[in-house]
Protein backbone atom coordinates (compact mmCIF):
# COMPACT_ATOMS: atom_id res chain seq x y z
CA UNK A 1 0.00 0.00 0.00
CA UNK A 2 1.34 3.45 -0.79
CA UNK A 3 1.49 6.67 1.45
CA UNK A 4 -1.49 8.94 1.66
CA UNK A 5 0.17 11.95 0.79
CA UNK A 6 -1.45 15.59 0.72
CA UNK A 7 -2.91 16.75 -2.52
CA UNK A 8 -0.19 19.14 -3.63
CA UNK A 9 2.43 16.65 -2.06
CA UNK A 10 0.79 14.22 -4.63
CA UNK A 11 0.79 16.31 -7.09
CA UNK A 12 4.06 17.22 -6.89
CA UNK A 13 5.83 13.72 -6.60
CA UNK A 14 3.68 13.12 -9.87
CA UNK A 15 5.14 15.46 -12.10
CA UNK A 16 8.84 14.73 -10.45
CA UNK A 17 8.45 10.84 -11.28
CA UNK A 18 7.58 12.86 -14.95
CA UNK A 19 11.45 13.45 -15.16
CA UNK A 20 12.72 10.57 -13.25
CA UNK A 21 15.87 10.23 -15.77
CA UNK A 22 16.24 13.45 -16.59
CA UNK A 23 17.38 14.30 -12.56
CA UNK A 24 18.24 10.70 -11.58
CA UNK A 25 15.70 10.20 -8.92
CA UNK A 26 14.61 7.43 -7.04
CA UNK A 27 11.80 5.14 -7.71
CA UNK A 28 8.43 5.98 -5.50
CA UNK A 29 8.61 2.18 -4.16
CA UNK A 30 12.39 3.24 -2.85
CA UNK A 31 10.79 6.57 -2.01
CA UNK A 32 7.61 5.02 0.38
CA UNK A 33 10.70 2.06 1.65
CA UNK A 34 12.96 4.76 3.40
CA UNK A 35 9.78 7.02 4.42
CA UNK A 36 8.73 3.96 6.42
CA UNK A 37 12.66 3.41 7.45
CA UNK A 38 12.59 7.25 9.13
CA UNK A 39 8.97 6.44 10.49
CA UNK A 40 9.92 2.79 12.19
CA UNK A 41 13.26 3.92 13.54
CA UNK A 42 11.79 7.90 14.69
CA UNK A 43 14.86 9.23 13.20
CA UNK A 44 15.28 12.57 13.85
CA UNK A 45 18.72 14.07 12.09
CA UNK A 46 18.32 12.31 8.58
CA UNK A 47 21.54 13.51 5.73
CA UNK A 48 20.93 12.90 2.68
CA UNK A 49 23.81 13.03 -0.10
CA UNK A 50 22.48 13.74 -3.84
CA UNK A 51 19.24 16.29 -3.42
CA UNK A 52 18.62 16.70 -7.44
CA UNK A 53 15.32 17.91 -7.36
CA UNK A 54 13.78 17.57 -4.01
CA UNK A 55 12.00 13.99 -4.94
CA UNK A 56 13.54 11.76 -2.11
CA UNK A 57 14.10 14.48 -0.24
CA UNK A 58 10.30 15.60 -0.25
CA UNK A 59 9.44 11.30 1.19
CA UNK A 60 12.12 11.76 3.49
CA UNK A 61 11.46 14.96 4.82
CA UNK A 62 7.59 14.12 4.70
CA UNK A 63 8.31 11.15 7.84
CA UNK A 64 10.54 13.25 9.23
CA UNK A 65 7.52 15.93 10.00
CA UNK A 66 5.79 12.56 11.64
CA UNK A 67 8.77 12.11 14.13
CA UNK A 68 9.41 15.39 14.85
CA UNK A 69 12.89 15.73 13.03
CA UNK A 70 15.20 17.45 10.52
CA UNK A 71 16.63 16.96 7.17
CA UNK A 72 20.13 17.91 5.95
CA UNK A 73 20.36 17.26 1.94
CA UNK A 74 23.57 18.12 -0.55
CA UNK A 75 23.52 18.76 -3.69
CA UNK A 76 26.56 19.35 -5.73
CA UNK A 77 24.86 21.32 -8.66
CA UNK A 78 23.58 24.96 -7.88
CA UNK A 79 20.44 24.43 -10.74
CA UNK A 80 19.26 21.15 -8.82
CA UNK A 81 19.30 22.60 -5.67
CA UNK A 82 17.23 25.74 -6.59
CA UNK A 83 14.81 23.36 -8.05
CA UNK A 84 14.43 21.54 -4.82
CA UNK A 85 14.32 24.11 -2.72
CA UNK A 86 10.84 25.07 -4.57
CA UNK A 87 9.85 21.76 -4.65
CA UNK A 88 10.26 21.51 -0.74
CA UNK A 89 8.29 24.80 0.28
CA UNK A 90 5.43 23.32 -2.40
CA UNK A 91 5.45 20.45 -0.51
CA UNK A 92 5.59 22.24 2.96
CA UNK A 93 8.53 20.54 4.31
CA UNK A 94 11.08 23.44 3.76
CA UNK A 95 10.68 24.67 7.63
CA UNK A 96 12.96 21.34 8.67
CA UNK A 97 14.91 20.87 5.59
CA UNK A 98 18.53 22.24 5.47
CA UNK A 99 20.28 22.33 1.77
CA UNK A 100 24.09 22.54 1.84
CA UNK A 101 25.12 23.33 -1.79
CA UNK A 102 28.45 21.99 -2.82
CA UNK A 103 30.94 18.78 -2.87
CA UNK A 104 29.39 16.13 -0.34
CA UNK A 105 33.41 15.00 0.30
CA UNK A 106 34.50 18.42 1.17
CA UNK A 107 31.06 19.54 3.41
CA UNK A 108 31.67 16.00 5.32
CA UNK A 109 35.25 16.52 5.63
CA UNK A 110 34.58 19.87 7.17
CA UNK A 111 31.30 19.30 9.46
CA UNK A 112 31.51 19.51 13.03
CA UNK A 113 32.12 16.39 15.28
CA UNK A 114 29.18 16.87 17.49
CA UNK A 115 27.09 16.76 14.39
CA UNK A 116 25.12 13.22 14.45
CA UNK A 117 22.97 11.55 11.94
CA UNK A 118 20.44 8.73 12.52
CA UNK A 119 19.66 7.77 8.86
CA UNK A 120 22.06 8.19 6.21
CA UNK A 121 20.53 8.29 2.61
CA UNK A 122 23.12 8.09 -0.47
CA UNK A 123 22.56 8.78 -4.02
CA UNK A 124 24.81 11.01 -5.79
CA UNK A 125 28.16 10.29 -7.31
CA UNK A 126 28.27 6.40 -7.17
CA UNK A 127 32.58 6.39 -7.27
CA UNK A 128 32.51 8.80 -4.21
CA UNK A 129 30.32 5.99 -1.95
CA UNK A 130 33.47 4.74 -0.30
CA UNK A 131 34.24 7.96 0.29
CA UNK A 132 31.13 9.22 1.61
CA UNK A 133 30.79 6.00 4.01
CA UNK A 134 34.14 6.81 5.42
CA UNK A 135 33.50 10.44 6.07
CA UNK A 136 29.82 10.02 7.56
CA UNK A 137 30.60 7.24 9.54
CA UNK A 138 32.02 9.48 12.56
CA UNK A 139 28.68 11.12 12.28
CA UNK A 140 26.33 8.17 12.79
CA UNK A 141 24.54 7.62 16.05
CA UNK A 142 25.12 4.33 17.47
CA UNK A 143 21.65 2.70 16.09
CA UNK A 144 21.78 4.75 12.85
CA UNK A 145 20.74 3.52 9.55
CA UNK A 146 22.77 3.79 6.07
CA UNK A 147 20.35 3.26 2.50
CA UNK A 148 22.23 3.77 -1.07
CA UNK A 149 20.63 3.24 -4.29
CA UNK A 150 22.20 2.41 -7.72
CA UNK A 151 24.05 -0.86 -5.85
CA UNK A 152 22.69 -3.42 -8.87
CA UNK A 153 23.01 -0.82 -11.63
CA UNK A 154 26.00 0.55 -10.83
CA UNK A 155 27.60 -2.70 -9.22
CA UNK A 156 31.34 -1.68 -10.47
CA UNK A 157 31.56 2.04 -9.30
CA UNK A 158 29.71 1.16 -5.84
CA UNK A 159 31.69 -2.04 -5.24
CA UNK A 160 34.23 -0.57 -2.83
CA UNK A 161 31.89 0.89 -0.75
CA UNK A 162 29.98 -2.33 -0.43
CA UNK A 163 32.81 -4.00 0.47
CA UNK A 164 33.76 -1.72 3.29
CA UNK A 165 30.24 -2.27 4.66
CA UNK A 166 30.90 -5.78 4.36
CA UNK A 167 34.07 -6.10 6.61
CA UNK A 168 32.80 -3.57 9.08
CA UNK A 169 31.88 -5.46 11.96
CA UNK A 170 29.55 -2.47 13.16
CA UNK A 171 26.94 -2.88 10.16
CA UNK A 172 24.62 -5.65 9.44
CA UNK A 173 23.51 -5.20 5.94
CA UNK A 174 20.81 -6.51 2.82
CA UNK A 175 20.79 -5.68 -0.76
CA UNK A 176 16.91 -5.16 -1.47
CA UNK A 177 15.10 -6.06 -4.73
CA UNK A 178 14.13 -2.30 -6.00
CA UNK A 179 15.35 -1.02 -9.00
CA UNK A 180 18.63 0.19 -9.21
CA UNK A 181 19.10 -2.35 -5.96
CA UNK A 182 19.08 -0.67 -2.57
CA UNK A 183 21.66 -1.48 0.15
CA UNK A 184 20.45 -1.11 3.78
CA UNK A 185 22.92 -1.29 6.24
CA UNK A 186 21.79 -1.13 10.19
CA UNK A 187 24.56 -0.23 12.59
CA UNK A 188 23.71 -2.25 15.72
Amino acid sequence: MDIIMDETTSRVLEELEKTQKNFWNIPRKTGVILNMFIKMMDAKSVLEIGTSNGYSGIWLAKALKETGGHLTTVEFYEKRQSVAIENFKTCGVNDIVTPIQGSACTILEYMAPNIKFDFVFIDANKGEYIKYFELVKPHLTQKAMIAADNITSHAEKVQPFVDAIDRDAEFQYEILDLPGGLLVAYRG
